[in-house]
């Protein structure tokens, strides 16, 4: 008896931590990647996605060797709400 109460005792510790636990926000996909090229026999490369200007980019991989893409995963962010003024009701 004793066990089963300690079990439904961390059963519901676990679910409330659970359910408390509120989603992260969006991450910050920046608009340009630089992609490096492979090295010997075509292996290895890669790429980094956190440049905010094609210029940024390009400045960062001059003499890596590569090239700057548009992030294809960008997802600018969309533009702020604008408030409208309060409704006055006319009688």
């Amino acid at each position: 008896m004793r066990k089963l109460q300690i079990a439904e005792c961390l059963a519901a510790i676990a679910i409330t931590l659970v359910a408390g636990v509120t989603p992260s926000s969006a991450a910050i996909i920046y608009p340009w990647c630089a992609n490096y090229g492979g090295g010997r026999n075509g292996g290895g490369g890669g790429s980094n996605c956190g440049f905010t200007s094609f210029k940024q980019c390009e400045l960062t991989r001059a003499g890596n060797g590569g090239f700057c893409t548009a992030n294809p995963f960008y997802e600018p962010y969309p533009p702020p709400q604008t408030y409208a003024p309060p409704i006055q009701r006319k009688y």
